[in-house]
């Protein structure tokens, strides 16, 4: 039986390894798995600005554009030269309880993890980054090292089943099933966003004055008055300027949508 699972990881290893990337560095890392040429998936919480590190399973990064981000369903695009690394395929077939499935990871590009356990839940529920509900997800028990979300879960043929996003407790996990749903999403996500650098949103506090402007994470501050903002120090030398009780005109992109929000600088 061990004779079988040391040959099924070691064929999923050599099939689709190098289609498992890193992605960030330092302190915010996640993995992520090619999908098409070009084109890599993963959650959109490992995701803090427009452009961010790939390092494929040769040692190679490259900086990738992210042509797509969805906060709500924790999924991003990004476009980035994978040269000939070949794209997984994806599964068609249904996902049943006790199925088998391996989990793929490369934290930040530190090298390849693979992992085995079986599905104990189908079409679970949690809250994404914002909070909305996800719905359909794959609860499964192949552990994951920190900075695995964004990457696979594949069953024994190394077909694409889902992509790993949640830890639940000691020994479980969900990832966000690769049924047609997320498919239409990803084809909407690679169409790309509006030409536009600025800083990613991570956090809202709930009772402060940018919850009160009606901003929510996964949006990205593009300009403060009539401010370009490229990077954070931008933004903090933009609200650092600000007096208490000064009224701040914000230029945000909610996914493709560009919106106009007032901020409020506290007074204290």
């Amino acid at each position: 039986m061990l004779t079988g699972v040391k040959e099924t990881i070691s064929a999923i290893s050599e099939a689709i390894g190098g289609a498992v990337v890193g992605v960030g560095r330092r302190g915010h890392v996640g993995s992520g798995v090619v999908i098409a040429d070009n084109t890599v998936l993963t959650n959109a919480h490992n995701i803090h600005s427009r452009q961010v590190a790939v390092t494929f399973g040769d040692g190679r990064t490259e900086t990738g554009d992210v042509t797509g981000l969805d906060a709500d369903s924790d999924v991003a695009v990004v476009s980035v030269d994978t040269g000939d690394v070949a794209p997984v395929v994806w599964s068609d077939a249904p996902v049943d309880l006790g199925s088998p499935v391996v989990g793929l990871s490369n934290p930040g590009g530190r090298g390849l993890r693979v992992t085995v356990g079986y599905v104990s839940g189908v079409d679970r529920t949690f809250r994404g980054p914002r909070g909305r509900r996800i719905s359909g997800s794959i609860e499964h028990t192949a552990p994951l090292l920190p900075g695995s979300s964004g990457g696979p879960i594949v069953d024994e043929a190394g077909r694409l089943l889902g992509i790993n996003t949640n830890r639940l407790g000691e020994g479980f996990y969900l990832a966000i099933a690769a049924g047609a749903e997320l498919q239409g999403k990803v084809d909407k996500l690679a169409d790309g966003l509006p030409d536009a650098t600025g800083v990613l949103i991570r956090g809202v506090a709930d009772d402060g004055p940018a919850a009160a402007a009606g901003i929510a994470e996964g949006d990205m501050v593009v300009k403060v008055a009539d401010r370009d903002i490229a990077e954070v120090d931008d933004l903090h030398e933009a609200l650092d300027a600000a007096s208490p009780g000064e009224e701040l005109a914000l230029t945000l992109l909610r996914g493709t949508d560009e919106l106009q929000v007032t901020v409020v600088i506290p007074e204290a």
